[in-house]
């Protein structure tokens, strides 16, 4: 009984930080992903919330991305 009230007080910040971690790691490619096809990077935060996520991912599979369209388009 004692093992698990000493194992939820380490488990619960271990939790968090392990959580900081992956969202760190996740959000990091996709922020590029976004800048390098031309979209704004803030939408890599995107990939940390469910269903917004998937909803990305086609997004960027399917989308005419901004950086592949001709600089005259752009630029008007």
């Amino acid at each position: 009984m004692m093992g698990n009230y000493m194992f939820n007080d380490g488990m619960w910040f271990g939790h968090w930080l392990w959580m900081l971690v992956i969202a760190v790691l996740v959000v990091i490619p996709a922020w590029r992903i976004c800048k390098r096809i031309g979209y704004p990077g803030w939408m890599g935060i995107l990939i940390l919330i469910p269903l917004a996520n998937l909803i990305l991912l086609y997004f960027i599979a399917f989308s005419n991305w901004p950086a592949e369209k001709p600089d005259d388009i752009r630029n008007s």
